[in-house]
């Protein structure tokens, strides 16, 4: 935002609400008519930018901007207004409610291989591992520093703030735990009831499949669904579980880079997550959806949906046999519009990760 404002060449204001003495609609009012005043040259036609960060921790703060919107839209006003927030489950919820028509939503989403190369120069491998977080970049160099970093300042403060100081969760320490068994089994399928099992708790699916809805909408971990072309049966099926960044998965996993590059099984985890963490932040806001299919013993790792168009993608990360009976099968009952193969006699890993998922959808 503040690269925005600095491309821009307009009069601008930024505001944070990331302080507790800011939190009312007060704030955002005098922020607003503050930055009202930079229109104000040139007969009151001057364009002005006003940026508002973490704008969802304002009590009822969709309401105040909407009126405050409707006011320059009458008066012809030319502010031009850019709110932020890190939960979009809220954002979401003030933007649905109040400002329905009133906006255009732009995801941020992880970082992607093409910029953590361009940015810190890492290769494919230090990608997997230490994955899309710039901001834990500089201290790979000291792997426990970096671990702690992602573990206490990114992890815990996100389950803390985005989501359980901001949302209802009745049990938020099986939420918790819900969030490193997801990591732990990133990249397979496992039953709700099972799930419950390995928690040790005797709640029910319906709770586990919200809490799942709330890591995803933080950007930590999601449940993929699976894929029959009805979408009745998608949400009952047993979800894929999936990180959106692998750094999730590996600082958790007390393995330190080298061990990563000789262990074929964690560095098939790794392979299968980038795959999917990839596919999800590139098509998020897109209408796209991702899933997994599986009858049986046949299975095909990814399914992308947009629209009519439908792409089957398997994985070949060293945790499965040579031959793919389950792309055939699905093939034959879906007929997809394209079948790709990621790995070791198809596109290579790094191909696909420095392309968006829309390349290969169209493709």
């Amino acid at each position: 935002a503040q690269q925005v404002i600095a491309a821009a060449g307009l009069k601008a204001l930024y505001g944070s609400a990331d302080e507790p003495s800011l939190r009312d609609r007060a704030w955002i009012e005098t922020t607003w008519d503050t930055a009202r005043t930079n229109t104000r040259g040139g007969g009151g036609k001057d364009r002005a930018l006003l940026v508002l960060d973490e704008v969802q921790k304002v009590t009822a703060w969709s309401e105040t901007v909407k009126r405050l919107w409707d006011e320059d839209t009458a008066s012809g006003a030319p502010l031009q207004v850019v709110l932020l927030g890190s939960s979009p489950l809220l954002l979401g919820r003030g933007l649905s409610e109040s400002l329905t028509g009133r906006f255009e939503l732009i995801p941020v989403t992880h970082w992607s291989y093409p910029e953590m190369r361009e940015a810190f120069q890492w290769d494919l491998e230090r990608y997997l591992f230490f994955g899309g977080y710039p901001g834990a970049a500089p201290l790979v160099g000291d792997e426990e520093r970096w671990r702690r970093y992602i573990i206490d300042s990114l992890i815990e403060t996100t389950i803390s703030r985005d989501i359980l100081l901001m949302s209802r969760v009745d049990k938020p320490a099986l939420l918790r735990r819900l969030f490193h068994l997801a990591c732990d089994y990133s990249g397979q399928i496992l039953s709700y009831q099972k799930m419950l099992g390995q928690l040790h708790d005797a709640g029910n699916t319906t709770t586990l499949a919200h809490y799942l809805d709330l890591l995803g909408g933080a950007g930590m971990v999601t449940g993929l669904q699976k894929f029959s072309g009805a979408k009745v049966r998608q949400r009952g099926s047993s979800p894929k579980l999936q990180v959106l960044n692998t750094a999730l998965l590996t600082a958790q996993s007390g393995r330190s880079f080298e061990d990563a590059g000789a262990d074929l099984s964690l560095r098939g985890r790794l392979i299968e997550s980038a795959v999917g963490a990839h596919l999800l932040n590139s098509l998020t806001g897109s209408g796209a959806t991702v899933s997994y299919w599986r009858e049986r013993s046949r299975e095909v790792d990814f399914v992308v949906q947009s629209g009519t168009r439908l792409l089957a993608i398997e994985v070949k990360s060293g945790r499965r046999k040579d031959n793919l009976p389950g792309m055939e099968a699905f093939a034959k009952a879906f007929k997809p519009d394209r079948r790709l193969l990621v790995g070791e006699g198809g596109v290579s890993l790094e191909e696909f990760l420095q392309k968006p998922a829309s390349f290969w959808l169209e493709g």
